[in-house]
């Protein structure tokens, strides 16, 4: 009987041992694990990074659908939105270095660049898509507008330019037409311009022998008007100087004519004639005694004889 027991019992007890050695299912785990990934994928793809200097696109089947233009974070529907950016600082654009024509058929080599920078996004990326089109498209306005410039100048205008006034004049002649395009000009400057190598030495001894010629014009300019100057100055003192004298001489004899009025007005009687012709003699005396000897002698005809014979 004991036997038929244990037979019995034990099928029942070796499915409970296999039971409890049976692990747990990982399922729910890798599920969640699967899902946490796909949520941090998406939420990657819905973000968006705009950094301060440049723009960024949000397109939808290739069109675009917003632009952000602020630094930070942004979002959009993650696999069917994607995203482009734009610079949105000042590039730079170094042209080709080319030949042109001046007006009087000289041939000019210019090196330039420009600086540029796009203003509105949406109508470069409609326009120009990309900078690569972009600059090829600002080579051959800048070029052109070059080319029409410097072919109504001289040779001998042109080199005068270099100082910026080309400069200011091929971005006058282009205005505002890149607008359409969504960008702007900030400056054009030129790097190099210069004559082409073949015939620089020629046309630099006949710019030096013009200039020469101009200069030798002016100094004999000059040298006229300097002489013309002098003589000019030269006849005015002598004008002035024989003015000045007949003015003097005539000074002096109203001098002198004052004079002899106030003499005769104050000598007018015999008394003070007389006490005049007294005063003038002693004078006369006076100046011809000299050094140590003081005597006077006279003769008795002698005028002032006569006044001291006066004398009582």
């Amino acid at each position: 009987m004991s036997e038929y027991n244990n037979e019995k019992t034990s099928p029942a007890g070796d499915d409970k041992i296999e039971r409890i050695r049976q692990p747990k299912s990982k399922t729910p785990l890798i599920v969640a694990a699967v899902i946490a990934f796909l949520a941090i994928v998406v939420l990657l793809n819905s973000l968006v990074i705009t950094k301060e200097n440049e723009y960024t696109l949000i397109k939808q089947f290739g069109k675009v659908e917003r632009i952000v233009t602020s630094a930070g974070l942004s979002f959009r529907i993650p696999f069917i939105q994607t995203t482009d950016t734009l610079p949105k600082t000042i590039l730079l654009y170094d042209l080709t270095e080319s030949d042109v024509i001046t007006q009087d058929k000289k041939t000019m080599v210019v090196d330039s660049y420009v600086l540029w920078k796009i203003t509105d996004p949406l109508k470069f990326t409609q326009t120009l898509t990309n900078i690569t089109n972009a600059e090829g498209r600002i080579n051959t306005i800048v070029y052109n507008s070059m080319k029409n410039i410097i072919s109504s100048m001289t040779q001998i205008d042109v080199i005068g330019s270099r100082d910026g006034a080309l400069s200011e004049a091929i971005m006058k002649n282009i205005g505002s037409s890149v607008e359409q395009y969504g960008i702007t000009f900030v400056s054009i400057e030129t790097k190099h311009l210069d004559l082409p190598g073949d015939n620089k030495a020629a046309v630099y001894e006949r710019m030096i022998s013009e200039r020469n010629n101009i200069a030798a014009s002016y100094t004999a300019t000059g040298e006229s008007e300097a002489k013309m100057i002098r003589t000019k100055t030269d006849n005015e003192i002598v004008v002035s100087v024989s003015e000045a004298q007949a003015q003097a001489e005539k000074i002096i004899a109203e001098g002198e004519a004052e004079y002899m009025k106030i003499l005769s007005e104050a000598y007018n009687t015999p008394e003070r004639a007389e006490f005049y012709t007294f005063v003038r003699a002693l004078d006369a005396a006076k100046k011809s005694l000299k050094g140590n000897n003081k005597t006077l002698i006279i003769g008795s005809d002698s005028p002032l004889a006569e006044i001291f014979n006066k004398i009582e």
